[in-house]
């Protein structure tokens, strides 16, 4: 089943209409979704859908499903809640059928702050460069393992020069390109761990002009200077091959 990935598009949307293409024991798949699922780092977005007649399915998790452009929203249940509430009853059956029309509308304080993150991580690895072995988002902080020696990684250095990028406030572009313009250029994928996905016939970049260029499907601000100020929270040995860099803002706005 496939979904059209509207956040693909336009990560500020927060909402939109949809109609309901299939129920299953994974979950509930619609037409068309902002709903962000989970991959390269990026938690699945949460929120809910909501039918006309007042019923609200709450949505823990975003998955892929199965398809390129399969997008599985995870229900805490759907079942009318305790004392006639139309909020769904964790644990109940989905009370969506297909065809239904719904509003599907994500958390979007949360997705925005992982926006800022996710970005954020792009940047610092262009200050530490090293090749990228694992990487994680969460709404208030984020952090990248590198395949480097512990003796070259600063803190005080890496949070200057990643606050003196984004001080810069650069748009970000969305580029796509070919799996053969990829094959011809493997110095564009950073990442050791995942491998952008192929078969579609075309693959995503985001760009940050005179910054960055590299694969990558998530969701993202269009300027850098909506990050706001970072710091690093901590540095750690995870292994031979994985130094940890974490990062999270340096205020709460």
């Amino acid at each position: 089943m496939s979904t059209e990935p509207l956040f693909r598009d336009d990560a500020y949307l927060g909402s939109c209409v949809a109609k309901v293409v299939a129920v299953h024991d994974r979950g509930i798949e619609l037409d068309r979704t902002v709903f962000y699922p989970a991959g390269g780092g990026q938690p699945g977005d949460i929120g809910e859908l909501r039918r006309a007649d007042g019923l609200v399915v709450p949505i823990v998790d975003t998955r892929k499903g199965e398809g390129i452009d399969s997008v599985v929203h995870v229900p805490a249940g759907a079942a009318p809640g305790a004392a006639g509430s139309n909020v769904a009853a964790p644990g109940a059956a989905v009370p969506l059928a297909v065809g239904d029309e719904v509003e599907a509308a994500i958390d979007w304080d949360r997705r925005y702050a992982m926006m800022r993150i996710h970005t954020c991580l792009h940047v610092l690895s262009c200050v530490v460069v090293a090749p990228v072995t694992g990487g994680n988002i969460a709404p208030d902080k984020g952090r990248l393992d590198f395949d480097i020696d512990m003796s070259l990684l600063d803190a005080q250095k890496i949070e200057r020069e990643v606050n003196a990028l984004i001080e810069r406030a650069i748009d970000t572009e969305t580029v796509w390109i070919t799996d053969e313009e990829l094959d011809a250029q493997p110095e564009l994928v950073k990442t050791m761990s995942v491998q952008p996905p192929r078969g579609a016939g075309r693959i995503r970049l985001l760009k940050i002009p005179g910054v960055d260029l590299q694969p990558c499907g998530g969701t993202h601000v269009r300027n850098i200077g909506e990050i706001g100020p970072i710091k690093v929270l901590r540095i750690r040995n995870e292994g031979k091959r994985n130094k940890r860099v974490e990062i999270g803002f340096a205020s709460s706005g």
